[in-house]
């Protein structure tokens, strides 16, 4: 559960703090923005597993516009929104723009631990797929590789079995003499 990189944006400073207190505590890395425009930098430059984001938030980029820059830079980042003002259609807004989860204030820690978990199992699974993906794809190629060898070696072998089949029915040749030629041709290869 210790290998999530997160950044968490919140405007309040106690609100950042206790999140980034209680997480360095489980061992995750831990970046903090205290407004969107600053996790919108971080979100450029860094690459996190997770954001969890406040909803509202001054200075021109709420928590929707961390998803929405979150999810254009890669899709695969999940973002937990983070509000005081629950309501359905927020929590509807935001899963359809990709959040993962919608969490309210104040912060139930062991509710966000168990979502954590389930975001880290879940880009386990993601990446065991991605592995064992990469694993056929390698184990193709390489089957793909041994039957085109093997299908060379049966048609070399072809074309010495019908060479000493040539020498064997010719009549003109002592018998010990096409035998030895025949072992010739077996040999050569």
């Amino acid at each position: 559960m210790k290998d999530l990189k997160i950044l968490v944006v919140d405007d309040d400073p106690i609100t950042l703090l206790l999140l980034e207190k209680r997480l360095k505590a489980e061992e995750y890395e831990i970046k903090t923005a205290r407004n969107g425009t600053e996790a919108f930098d971080l979100i450029s430059n860094n690459h996190y597993d997770v954001i969890l984001t406040d909803l509202k938030m001054p200075g021109g980029m709420d928590g929707i516009g961390v998803l929405e820059a979150t999810k254009a830079k890669n899709s695969r980042t999940e973002v937990i929104l983070i509000t005081a003002y629950a309501s359905v259609d927020n929590a509807v807004a935001a899963i359809q723009k990709g959040a993962v989860d919608y969490l309210q204030k104040p912060i139930n820690f062991d509710e966000l631990m168990l979502r954590l978990q389930r975001i880290k199992n879940m880009k386990k699974l993601v990446k065991d797929a991605d592995d064992l993906r990469e694993a056929m794809d390698i184990t193709e190629f390489n089957a793909g590789q041994t039957i085109q060898n093997l299908e060379l070696t049966v048609a070399q072998l072809q074309s010495q079995l019908s060479e000493v089949e040539n020498v064997l029915s010719q009549k003109g040749i002592d018998s010990s003499e096409r035998v030895r030629l025949a072992l010739d041709r077996l040999v050569a290869v």
